[in-house]
This record gives C-alpha cells, sequence and structure tokens, in this order.
C-alpha cells in the first residue's frame, strides 16, 4: 500500500495516509459529480464507501458520467460505479444501495462525511436535515451549463437555498468533473485534518471569455 500511494504519502505523510482507511464517506448520488467523486476518493484510500442512487444509466448519462458505458444502459447507477470502483482502487470497501436518500438513511449509517452528489435541492435539504441531526458534516455541490457551487456545510443553514422546480439547463462533461473534483479536494482535506474554509459557498464558473472565476460568499447560519 505504501507503494500505491507513494505520491500522495509525499504531500501528506503516512499517518495522514492511514488514517483514510479508517474513514468511510456515504455519496448521495451516483450520476455526474458522484461517479467522479467516487473515483477521486476511492483511488485515493478511503477505507470505506457508501454509493446510494435509486437511478438508472440512461444513455443521455454517459458523455459525463465517467464511469460509464454504454453498456451499462438500464443498469443501477450505484451498483455499476461499486463495480467500477473496486476493480480498479484495491485498499477500498465499497457497498452500494439502489434507492433515495430518505430509505438509506433509515439504516442508520454512522459515517465521517456525507457528499451531495444530488440534482435536486428537496433531497438536499433532506441531507441538511439529517446530517445536522447527526452531527454529522456534509458537502453541498451542484453544476449546470458552465457554472457549479460546492459549500462545506457545518453551521451553516439551508435555508439560504430556495426549494423551487424548474428545467435545469444543458451541460458539458468537464464542468462536472472539474466542480467534483474541488468537492473531492475539500473532503479530502477535511479527512486527513488539513485546513479548509467550512460554511463558505464557492462559486465555480467560466465567464463569457472562457476565464474561469471562483467567488466565495459566507452562508448564514
Amino acid at each position: 500500500m505504501k507503494e500505491y500511494f507513494k505520491r500522495q504519502i509525499q504531500l501528506w505523510g503516512e499517518e495522514a495516509q492511514e488514517s483514510l482507511q479508517e474513514k468511510s464517506v456515504a455519496i448521495i448520488g451516483s450520476g455526474g459529480l458522484g461517479s467522479s467523486l467516487a473515483l477521486a476518493l476511492g483511488a485515493s484510500g478511503i477505507g470505506k464507501l457508501y454509493l446510494v442512487d435509486f437511478d438508472e444509466v440512461s444513455v443521455h448519462n454517459i458523455h459525463r458520467q465517467v464511469t460509464f458505458r454504454i453498456e451499462d444502459a438500464g443498469k443501477n447507477k450505484a451498483e455499476v460505479n461499486r463495480c467500477v470502483i473496486e476493480s480498479r482502487c484495491p485498499y477500498v470497501e465499497v457497498e452500494s444501495f439502489a434507492e433515495d436518500f430518505e430509505t438509506f438513511a433509515k439504516r442508520g449509517i454512522e459515517v465521517d462525511l456525507i457528499l451531495d452528489a444530488t440534482d435536486n435541492l428537496p433531497t438536499r435539504a433532506k441531507i441538511d436535515a439529517y446530517a445536522k441531526a447527526t452531527k454529522t458534516p456534509w458537502i453541498y455541490a451542484s453544476v449546470e451549463e458552465f457554472q457549479g457551487q460546492v459549500c462545506f456545510m457545518e453551521r451553516a443553514s439551508f435555508e439560504a437555498f430556495r426549494i423551487t422546480d424548474r428545467t435545469p439547463g444543458g451541460i458539458a462533461a468537464p464542468i462536472v468533473m472539474l466542480v467534483a473534483s474541488f468537492e473531492a479536494n475539500l473532503a479530502l482535506r477535511y479527512l486527513v485534518g488539513l485546513p479548509i474554509q467550512k460554511d463558505t459557498l464557492h462559486y465555480l464558473f467560466f465567464d463569457e471569455a472562457g476565464e474561469f472565476v471562483v467567488q466565495k460568499f459566507a452562508m448564514p447560519h
């Protein structure tokens, strides 16, 4: 294992790397963000991943959901991700759940961190309520068109987000992977004990000239 994670051990030390083997993370959603998150965290040495998604792979998902192939259409997303992560990441244990978040929450599984990879605000509100009730930190993330948002939620109130019904815009693969990488980086820094900004909304976007911009906003408590 030391050889496998040699470059990461150079980054934060052997003790921190070994500590990741004791960590568990629930990823809610196994689509664009979720598949990229599962790859990033599985390859980084997280000991246990719980992948949750009731949905099946559709052909129009595959261009931006990096673990899926054409032949996976019709299969459960969480289960496909589990198989991919287990085949590529030898030091992680993965469980998949073909169910919604409410059903998963009733299982009472304790984790160190919850990662939002869903695509709707009502589910995120349920994640926030559960996280606060169980005192579990979680990271909110969303992505659409050429912009995304990420926030490590600890004391921040999710009431800042208005829950509305709307038709999502288009999306391309690079922004999905960029937002997932930002979310995964926050998760890893937190899990190894490195400093991070909590309760700060990071708004990531490409402007009209294609320049990458990050803006930060303090979330109300």
